[in-house]
């Protein structure tokens, strides 16, 4: 899930913590250092992990999983998708947030409670580093492709989907590429296989630099998004 914040620039230095600046307390990275149970920073190369974690008891063995997917996986997004993307990121595990997890600006948060009862489900890293990696200005696209790309880079770049039981679904006739996540992600994965290699990078790249448009389908494949979901319910293997 990408949560966008619009009010970033809007609102004044409030603390310093490990050498980050956190936002004012209505902004999504916005620390409050009162409700910190344990803080932790790694750098390894040019990236730096800033975890912090507001839960008492929270599962070390998850914590040291998150951290080892991020680096693993966000250099290698980075190398392929948006070399410019920042290179210092906050972990917070956050109990006042009640969703899975979402990212803005450079702050990805995670609901604890989710992980007591998805303790496998690391690669939820793996779609919200790339939504940092994205980074796409407001009014770049779509969401269905927003979140379409964060669930193909989690298939083809998750550490451990398997053991989290995560998959894409099988295609269904009632199923729409608008569907975005895994439905979408699964479309795209079609797509580099059967249309056009390197097709999910170029279309990262338009959302990014607010240049993409309906005619990026016709303009890169010489069929619309329509033709093309249609070619892919008559032979959606994958």
């Amino acid at each position: 899930m990408l949560r966008i914040n619009f009010k970033h620039t809007l609102f004044s230095i409030f603390l310093s913590f490990n050498g980050f600046s956190a936002l004012a307390q209505d902004n999504w990275e916005y620390i409050d250092r009162s409700k910190i149970v344990a803080s932790d920073t790694t750098t390894r190369g040019k990236y730096t992990l800033v975890f912090v974690n507001m839960q008492p008891n929270f599962s070390e063995t998850v914590t040291n999983r998150l951290s080892e997917v991020f680096f693993e996986v966000y250099p290698k997004e980075a190398k392929l998708y948006n070399k410019n993307t920042t290179d210092s990121v906050f972990f917070v595990i956050d109990p006042g947030y009640d969703g899975v997890a979402a990212a803005a600006g450079r702050t990805i948060r995670f609901n604890p409670a989710w992980f007591d009862r998805n303790p496998g489900d690391v690669d939820v890293v793996t779609h919200e580093v790339m939504h940092l990696v994205q980074s796409y200005p407001g009014g770049a696209g779509p969401g269905w492709v927003t979140e379409g790309i964060a669930d193909y880079v989690r298939l083809t770049m998750g550490v451990d989907n398997k053991g989290a039981g995560w998959s894409v679904p099988d295609y269904k006739e009632s199923q729409s590429y608008t569907n975005a996540y895994r439905i979408t992600a699964r479309f795209f994965y079609w797509m580099e296989k059967n249309v056009k290699k390197g097709l999910v990078k170029k279309l990262d790249n338009a959302m990014r630099t607010k240049t993409y448009s309906d005619s990026f389908w016709k303009d890169h494949t010489g069929k619309t998004i329509d033709e093309l979901w249609s070619d892919y319910g008559k032979n959606p293997v994958i």
